[in-house]
């Protein structure tokens, strides 16, 4: 849930990167640091175990101001793909503003992806949030590597989705702007359903955008 705190002029967006273990959550971060205008973000937390993969969690803040004034921070959270860590997944899920559903392309990761995003389903019930209305897209990573499964076969899978779904290399930086842009696109229609953002705060979806991207 969106935080607006009208004394201080400051609105705080939590968006968080959901998916299996070892799909590229991490690795989607990293390269959105790499990308992004050097004044929009600070120090990206990374907190990993021996095989790095996320602990607790990756955070990356990045921060613009509207011509209002007002300062849009945003926290960029991971969350752990292993089973053991439901809920710190939970945990870091609660409240968001928006999910990047990041699965693996790879022919041998169908199950965990499958059973990755009913895990979200299931969080998402329990901490009250609707899928229905949250904005959500789907990311497929590792579209280098081989032994893939093609667009067309992904795209079947997926086609009677309500949810945009694109195609990423994180380790070369391939998709993750998009994919990052068209959620900014999605949270921004909550923003200004929520607190009439154009006419109030003077930016319309894609100034945000192009704001946040520097």
């Amino acid at each position: 849930m969106t935080e607006l705190n009208e004394q201080l002029q400051r609105l705080t967006i939590k968006l968080v990167y959901y998916g299996p273990a070892l799909s590229g959550k991490t690795t989607n971060l990293t390269r959105l640091h790499d990308m992004l205008a050097p004044q929009l973000k600070g120090e990206m937390m990374t907190l990993e175990t021996e095989g790095d993969r996320t602990l607790f969690f990756d955070l990356l803040p990045i921060g613009i101001t509207a011509p209002s004034g007002l300062l849009i921070k945003f926290k960029l959270f991971t969350v752990p793909g292993q089973v053991i860590h439901d809920g710190t997944r939970k945990a870091v899920l609660s409240r968001a503003d928006g999910v990047m559903f990041v699965a693996d392309a790879q022919t041998n990761q169908i199950y965990n992806n499958g059973a990755s995003f009913d895990n979200l389903i299931s969080n998402a019930g329990m901490v009250g949030m609707d899928l229905s209305t949250l904005p959500l897209v789907v990311q497929f990573n590792k579209c280098d590597l081989p032994d893939i499964l093609s667009k067309e076969e992904i795209m079947s899978r997926w086609s009677q989705a309500p949810w945009p779904v694109f195609f990423a290399s994180a380790l070369a930086g391939e998709g993750v702007l998009e994919s990052f842009t068209a959620l900014l696109g999605a949270v921004y229609q909550n923003l200004d359903k929520q607190f009439n953002f154009e006419r109030q705060h003077g930016l319309n979806r894609d100034a945000f955008i192009s704001a946040v991207k520097g």
